[in-house]
């Protein structure tokens, strides 16, 4: 957005509620909640732009925070030196330190709010503003940012999304509408995407292939688009959700004439068939997919994913479970893509695949807290939108575990964004939950498209 562009109604109604208080004097704490893309860092530059233009004279100082400098604070100083030159200023403004923009006597701070930065000494005169609040400790917000407003009684900002109910964000946005019932003045500003919608048909398309790719339960979708918390879901998925994944369609033994297959692999360990503090050892679970490139998302074109088969081997050594995998996976299912967990002993086994199928049919994956978060929110996109489906009851041990260990599963968010699931001990194990997993990893697959004349590209890609 730049000065040819007017600031919706929501962006007023909140910059006026802003710049009234700095105006009084009265101090208010704000928190503002917009849909990702909604229009907040451009309302954030445009309230910099104004309130350095009316202290140009007088001076005064502005802080900005961010969870992180680099590349936060550098992207909210980028898109203030664009306003100041949209309107007018270029060449009439300055940078100091780094972090500081400099227009005439009055200053805009930007200052990372890491755990571990110095930011004592700093005053606020005018205006304090925390950027994605709901990712900076409240620690470090109240004893190290707050008081940079006291002697001044600065107006201060908080902006982000909801997280799990817990976040700083969350915290002073329900203080403000506590305060909000008692006097009558409004703090708190709740922008969803359909209201950011109503002022933008492409926003609106994007934001509805999002829902489709991700599906409207996804943390992600909640929390960043319909500003709702994750708090309280404890399991992976809702009974809605499970519901999503059921299939009907039957299980098989061998693959079909026209069939793509790819596979998730999770390599157990426990290869000696001896249980650990009296739990029985982890098991290699390698599930079978065919792709439906039909129902692919509008999105990304990730093809839909139906389950057709299951292997569990438990307390075999790796070393003779090779030539079955290898076997199974280039022989009889012929499968384009195999994601394996590649943590631990699973090197192992993905080095072996990866000789005997070929580099690019193999995808390795080192389990981290980044990793298996990324692969978590995947799998909730992936059954959320209806792309994963199950195999229907056949009366099978692995039908029965599958479901087990999914409706079994629990989530943990933690407060920047990752996520973990697993199954709890005493519930049992995720081996068929990991699988899955990556097995929609795997199904990321796009078939090559020939290039050359139409005839050459038309055979190839009916091989492919």
């Amino acid at each position: 957005m730049d000065k040819t562009h007017p600031m919706r109604k929501y962006q007023l109604d909140i910059g006026r509620a802003i710049t009234e208080s700095v105006h009084r004097g009265k101090g208010l704490t704000f928190t503002v909640e917009i849909a990702r893309q909604g229009g907040k860092n451009e309302l954030s530059a445009l309230l910099a732009t104004f309130f350095l233009t009316m202290n140009r004279y007088s001076g005064g100082n502005m802080i900005k925070a961010a969870p992180t400098f680099l590349p936060q604070c550098l992207i909210s100083m980028d898109r203030l030196k664009q306003w100041l030159n949209n309107v007018g200023y270029g060449g009439h403004w300055r940078t100091e330190s780094g972090n500081t923009v400099v227009f005439g006597k009055a200053r805009q701070i930007f200052l990372s709010a890491e755990p571990h930065s110095n930011v004592v000494g700093n005053t606020a005169h005018i205006l304090l503003e925390m950027d994605e609040a709901q990712d900076i400790e409240p620690d470090k917000y109240h004893k190290e940012f707050r008081p940079m407003g006291a002697s001044t009684n600065v107006t201060t900002v908080l902006y982000g999304t909801p997280w799990d109910g817990h976040s700083l964000l969350e915290e002073v946005a329900a203080s403000n509408l506590e305060l909000e019932r008692k006097d009558g003045i409004k703090r708190h500003f709740s922008v969803p995407w359909e209201q950011v919608a109503a002022h933008s048909p492409p926003y609106r398309s994007y934001v509805e292939s999002e829902r489709e790719r991700m599906g409207e339960n996804h943390p992600l979708f909640r929390t960043q688009y319909l500003l709702l918390p994750v708090s309280g879901r404890g399991g992976l998925f809702a009974a809605g959700d499970t519901a999503q994944l059921q299939g009907r369609h039957p299980r098989l033994r061998r693959p079909s004439r026209n069939g793509v297959y790819v596979a998730g692999l999770d390599v157990g360990g426990g290869a000696d068939g001896l249980s650990t503090l009296g739990r029985s050892p982890d098991s290699t679970v390698l599930t079978i997919g065919e792709l439906d490139f039909s129902a692919a998302d509008t999105l990304n074109r990730n093809p839909a994913v139906r389950l057709v088969e299951h292997y569990e081997w438990q307390g075999i050594p790796h070393h003779s479970l090779y030539p079955r995998l290898v076997d199974l996976l280039k022989n009889l299912w012929r499968c384009r893509r195999v994601a394996v967990d590649a943590t631990g002993m699973g090197e192992g086994v993905a080095s072996v695949l990866t000789k005997a199928l070929g580099a690019s049919a193999v995808t390795p994956l080192r389990f981290s807290a980044q990793s298996k978060s990324r692969l978590g929110y995947d799998l909730m996109s992936a059954v959320n939108s209806g792309r994963l489906k199950m195999y229907a009851r056949d009366g099978s041990e692995e039908w029965a575990e599958f479901w087990r260990q999914v409706t079994s599963a629990r989530v943990q968010y933690r407060m920047d964004k990752t996520m973990n699931f697993y199954v709890e001990e005493s519930h049992g194990h995720d081996d068929y939950l990991n699988s899955l997993a990556l097995l929609v990893e795997a199904g990321k697959y796009l078939p090559r498209v020939a290039k050359g004349r139409p005839r050459a590209r038309e055979r190839q890609q009916a091989m492919v």
